[in-house]
């Protein structure tokens, strides 16, 4: 593998040796997003080379897309090599300004919109919330609830949940903490609720999860109750069995409540032969029928089920719900009240528009924050981005390109498009958090509002169009000022010599030493090697330089020392 590294380090070769992978028919999508992913793990302590080889392919991409009839696509999507290379190159480039600087700001925004929407009901089941920014995620109808605050108390217990480490609050609350949470929800909702006022300051993926802990209700001159989603007091509703909340168990404002490591048992004994878990309380056994599927997100620690089911002790299952009991058809009977597909009757649009733009107005201070951060030049902004919209102009003057709005989509594609959008989509790549699908879903409308700012073209708004355009609609223009004027700020910047960009890179070089197992992704990437081995050596020795530099000879005696044969019989 020592070799092959080598090899790999020579300018000539991996440019040939690109160009001869996506050259190839059976070279599909996901082998180009492989590959440029492995390259870039081999080369990242080799900033500096990576860069030149980046440089190289995007002054290719750019002689191509000059000499298409859509010179403005280039980068939109990733179709080639390159451009996952570049998403790459930018992530490992950015990631201490995104630490240090924009990261803050982000969480801060993701934090916002999951206490907005915690403010108020949210359906277990379909994800819809009263306060949303997405229409496709708002809980249309009208939910009565009321706040409850739980007197949590604290006990040894915490201490004993498996492999966490329990964090106290603050030192001048005694023994109890409190937190609100509403008469409306699940039990599996408040045992969430009051492990992020437990462990605020613990990473997601160091909690306790919800399926770990049991909820403990106290009152005053009885027992202690384990309280639970489903269980023999809950309700059966026309064949749907309704989720049990903190109405359903008469709890009042100042509850007493304690969080207790939750015991379970085990059969495995069932006739498909599928694993069951049965967890028992104080109130019967409901069982989890592995058979559903479960979405694992953040790590495995949280479970979202988008059907609802419970053994009842029969041949058959029945369907639960939470807020909203789906309509009694025999298509939605067998399950579909996910939020795919639903016919409950909805209220006019203007009504549901009024309550987005309330929950918009609430965190717009959030999102216009993050925008102007990450649309600041500043001292801190990394001088990759200023020499790679310099090579960008450079590429669009090359080939005179006089179309203003072609530059503008080559950098709005390279940067905020391309890097920006994905973090905005999914915090949860940076941060340990839990992104619940009805935060997805408002996350999702921001990303696209950004998206739309990042546009030159004007879009025509109607009382038809979607409400994620209508929702920002007085912003955009300026946002996409902000943009513009980024861009504007970025190319009148000193460029940057040469000396200080290998300086830079050199330096990036050092921090990702031992991050990741090179021999590894080495191993991987000659598997690409072996498959197209005749095509590579073929164009190898057709390339004037690599055959002076006899680079067909090396990789056969690659290929040999790989297959165990000696070298001089090659």
């Amino acid at each position: 593998m020592i070799q092959f590294e080598q090899l790999i380090n020579h300018r000539h070769f991996l440019l040939v040796f690109i160009e001869t992978l996506e050259a190839q028919k059976s070279f599909n999508i996901r082998d180009k997003v492989n590959v440029a992913s492995l390259l870039m793990v081999i080369l990242m302590t080799n900033m500096e080379y990576a860069t030149s080889i980046l440089r190289a392919l995007l002054i290719r991409l750019m002689d191509k897309a000059a000499a298409s009839r859509h010179p403005q696509l280039m980068l939109r999507r990733t179709e080639s090599m390159v451009e996952k290379m570049l998403a790459n190159w930018m992530s490992l480039c950015m990631s201490s300004y995104l630490k240090e600087k924009a990261g803050p700001s982000l969480f801060f925004l993701f934090k916002a919109i999951k206490h907005q929407v915690e403010k108020g009901p949210v359906d277990a089941v379909t994800y819809d919330a009263r306060y949303s920014l997405s229409e496709e995620r708002l809980l249309r109808e009208q939910i009565d609830h009321s706040i409850v605050t739980i007197h949590l108390v604290q006990e040894d217990h915490y201490e004993k949940i498996p492999y966490h480490t329990y964090q106290p609050i603050n030192e001048e609350i005694e023994d109890k903490i409190q937190c609100k949470v509403l008469d409306c929800d699940t039990i599996t909702q408040v045992k969430s609720k009051i492990l992020d006022a437990l462990y605020r300051n613990t990473p997601f993926s160091l909690r306790p999860t919800v399926h770990e802990v049991d909820l403990e209700y106290r009152p005053a001159r009885t027992s202690p109750v384990i309280l639970n989603d489903e269980d023999g007091t809950s309700i059966v509703v026309g064949g749907w069995k309704r989720l049990n909340t903190l109405a359903h168990y008469g709890i009042q404002d100042t509850a007493i409540m304690a969080l207790v490591p939750r015991r379970a048992t085990y059969n495995n004994t069932i006739p498909n032969g599928q694993c069951r878990h049965m967890y028992r309380t104080c109130l019967g056994i409901y069982t989890l029928n592995s058979s559903h599927h479960p979405t694992l997100h953040n790590h495995g620690h949280q479970f979202h089920h988008h059907h609802h089911h419970i053994m009842d002790g029969g041949s058959g299952t029945i369907p639960t719900f939470h807020l909203i009991r789906p309509p009694l058809d025999e298509h939605c009977h067998k399950g579909c009240h996910n939020g795919e597909e639903r016919s409950t009757p909805k209220a006019i649009p203007e009504i549901f528009l009024t309550r987005l733009l309330s929950t918009k107005g609430t965190i717009e201070k959030f999102v216009t924050d993050f925008f102007r951060i990450i649309l600041t030049v500043d001292n801190d902004l990394p001088p990759a981005i200023k020499w790679l919209f310099d090579l960008l102009d450079e590429g669009a003057k090359k080939h005179n390109i006089l179309d203003p709005e072609v530059l503008h989509a080559w950098k709005s594609n390279s940067l905020p498009l391309r890097f920006w959008v994905n973090f905005i989509k999914n915090p949860d790549f940076v941060f340990d958090v839990n992104k619940t699908p009805t935060v997805d879903a408002s996350l999702s409308v921001i990303a696209q509002t950004f998206m739309d700012a990042c546009s030159s073209s004007e879009h025509r708004l109607t009382k038809d169009s979607p409400s994620n355009k209508l929702l920002f609609a007085k912003d955009i223009p300026r946002f996409r000022e902000m943009v513009s004027n980024f861009y504007g700020d970025v190319s009148v910047m000193p460029a940057v010599a040469e000396q200080e960009m290998n300086s830079w890179m050199q330096q990036l070089s050092v921090s990702h030493l031992g991050v990741f197992d090179t021999n590894a992704a080495l191993k991987e990437l000659y598997i690409y090697v072996d498959k197209y081995r005749e095509q590579i050596l073929e164009n190898l020795e057709s390339d004037i330089y690599c055959r002076k530099m006899h680079l067909t000879h090396k990789l056969e005696n690659i290929s040999c020392t790989m297959e165990g044969e000696e070298t001089s019989t090659c």
